[in-house]
């Protein structure tokens, strides 16, 4: 396709051109090429102009922008590349509006470390909600594929050296983070939400054990010297070392008991804001972390606090521990304890409350209230779900009888690898298996239900409900880190950067959900917007400029719910080095 030229000769002895829109056509009955007019445009003198640029903006539309520019801008002008800009300015833009580059700046301000590292660590932010990679493969993204505004390049090296030092000033970084976020953001912290999860390595091996305290934070080699005492220090016994590693065998979340793990835990406020994060040995158990993290986020001066946690953290000590200082709590209880089932035979009848739920207060003790919460959908998916496990279990014991005592005693051990199916399995006197019809009955009068305690007096019994619902956002916290964000695979083997990557982790976890929050539309929509505004580099006698490409209104419109400016035409310029 081209644009065709024609010229016609007036009487006067004037030339006149007209221009023509045409291609060639293949004639097979004439075996040869023939012209064929598409349009014509009229005059060329007399040319519409405006019409004519519509068209081109129109057809540059199917290009990349980058190569688009580069076809229009003239012959002087060479097109180097292009390379991702949307997503990396709208997180550099939120990263300033919360002052994170002013906090590290600061604290970088007293150390001989590169100026640059507040922007590596930026980069390393961003490449984990943008395009999540290892290290090395993030040091290539930097400037090659993605524009990072004062970092026209990194290396891996770098990057190292950034992670090791944030993991140092953790604690100063996640206190100044967050009173930035509260303040912006007027944050509710009413409500803390505590949950863990783990994440697993694929190695052969777990960490070897070493010192470590209760925090699960390695402890300084004791001085060998023996004229300087045995250079741990004594103390009670909560001041003993620990010996574990940090990549150890856990119960993992993940389903993944065989491969060494850590274990990370996130405090939530009410709108999904992640405040907190926290990494410990992989053999941790849940029972005592809460207790840890309380002390954490007393040193924050926060006023009173409810704290929010699943039925992992319900034990009589944690529950005492969260008391302390006016704060309260509200927990799960395991529905198959003594007391879940003193307050499950409780009459009394459901409020309903918003989101298919039904809740009822008892009292059973003078503390603390419970309160019994109904999902009429959700008893009819244990229903069902129960009823194909009885089948399932029915079809397995058919016909058992007739084997013999060793048989059916290995037919029984085979089953009690199942927990679903060896909940209703009961074994007779004579060794016959049968499906335990009380049992049944019992966990039919649980469908739908789950059990809250809380101390706090004053909330009603709706308020605790969707206060634990609420924990949801936690969860799906996990669920982006780990799909959105790529918490795993961790490229780390030394301790200090496998936690680093954590931190990396949580503060694009918390760019994402202020976006989210702000906007009201998912990360995935945001970035895929967002994806379309590339920046292209072009070079020519004068110099070399990079500019960006038009704004969509989608963009435009997230840009001002975020209340970030339009980002400049011109994003880059240099003139050409004098010969």
């Amino acid at each position: 396709m081209f644009v065709r030229t024609a010229t016609r000769k007036n009487k006067n002895g004037t030339t006149v051109r007209y221009l023509q829109l045409a291609h060639n056509e293949w004639d097979p009955v004439a075996k040869t090429a023939k012209m064929k007019v598409l349009h014509n445009f009229g005059r060329e003198d007399q040319i519409d102009r405006a019409a004519v640029e519509r068209l081109v903006s129109s057809l540059c539309r199917l290009l990349d922008p980058g190569r688009a520019a580069a076809l229009t801008s003239g012959a002087e002008l060479t097109f180097i590349g292009s390379a991702a800009y949307g997503g990396p300015y709208l997180l550099d833009q939120l990263w300033r509006q919360l002052k994170i580059d002013t906090i590290l700046t600061r604290i970088l301000a007293s150390t001989r470390r590169s100026v640059f590292t507040e922007r590596v660590l930026f980069a390393l932010v961003a490449n984990r909600a943008l395009d999540a990679s290892s290290k090395l493969a993030a040091s290539h993204w930097i400037g090659r594929n993605a524009h990072i505004q004062g970092l026209p390049a990194c290396s891996d090296d770098a990057c190292y050296r950034a992670m090791d030092w944030l993991h140092q000033v953790q604690d100063s970084v996640e206190r100044k983070v967050f009173d930035q976020v509260a303040t912006l953001l007027n944050l509710e912290v009413d409500l803390l939400f505590f949950d863990t999860t783990s994440t697993y390595f694929q190695i052969d091996e777990p960490d070897e054990p070493i010192a470590r305290d209760q925090r699960g934070v390695p402890l300084p080699d004791p001085d060998p010297d023996p004229e300087n005492g045995d250079g741990g220090g004594g103390g009670g016994d909560d001041d003993e070392p620990v010996m574990k590693g940090f990549r150890a065998r856990g119960k993992s979340k993940d389903h993944r008991d065989d491969l060494p793990q850590i274990v990370i835990g996130m405090a939530v406020t009410r709108d999904g804001i992640p405040v907190r994060v926290w990494s410990w040995p992989g053999n941790t158990t849940d029972t005592a972390l809460i207790r840890q993290v309380k002390d954490d986020m007393r040193d924050w001066t926060l006023s009173k606090i409810v704290w929010v946690g699943d039925r992992g953290f319900a034990s009589a000590d944690n529950r005492r521990y969260l008391r302390q200082g006016d704060h309260h709590y509200i927990i799960g209880e395991r529905l198959r304890s003594a007391e879940s089932k003193a307050a499950l035979s409780r009459q009394g009848r459901y409020q309903d409350v918003a989101d298919n739920l039904k809740v009822k207060e008892v009292r059973i003790g003078e503390v603390d209230r419970f309160v019994i919460c109904f999902n009429p959908d959700g008893a009819t998916r244990d229903a069902a779900i129960r009823e194909r496990l009885i089948a399932q279990l029915e079809e397995v014991i058919a016909g058992s009888d007739a084997l013999n005592a060793t048989k059916r005693a290995e037919l029984r051990g085979v089953i009690s690898t199942k927990p679903g199916l060896n909940r209703y399995l009961r074994t007779t006197p004579n060794r016959l298996l049968r499906l335990d019809a009380a049992k049944v009955k019992t966990e039919a009068n649980l469908d739908g239900k789950y059990l809250l305690r809380c101390s706090d007096p004053k909330l009603t019994a709706e308020d605790i409900a969707v206060g634990y619902k609420q924990l949801l956002e936690v969860e799906r916290g996990w669920r982006d880190m780990k799909q959105i964000i790529d918490l795993r695979p961790v490229y780390h083997r030394l301790e200090e950067r496998i936690r680093a990557h954590v931190i990396l982790c949580w503060l694009a976890l918390l760019l994402i959900r202020i976006i989210e929050t702000t906007t009201g539309s998912t990360w995935n929509r945001i970035r895929d917007e967002f994806d379309l505004l590339t920046v292209a580099t072009f070079t020519g006698p004068t110099g070399t400029f990079r500019q960006r490409a038009e704004l969509t209104k989608p963009q435009r419109d997230i840009l001002a719910k975020l209340d970030i400016p339009t980002p400049k035409k011109i994003v880059e310029a240099a003139p050409a080095a004098d010969d």
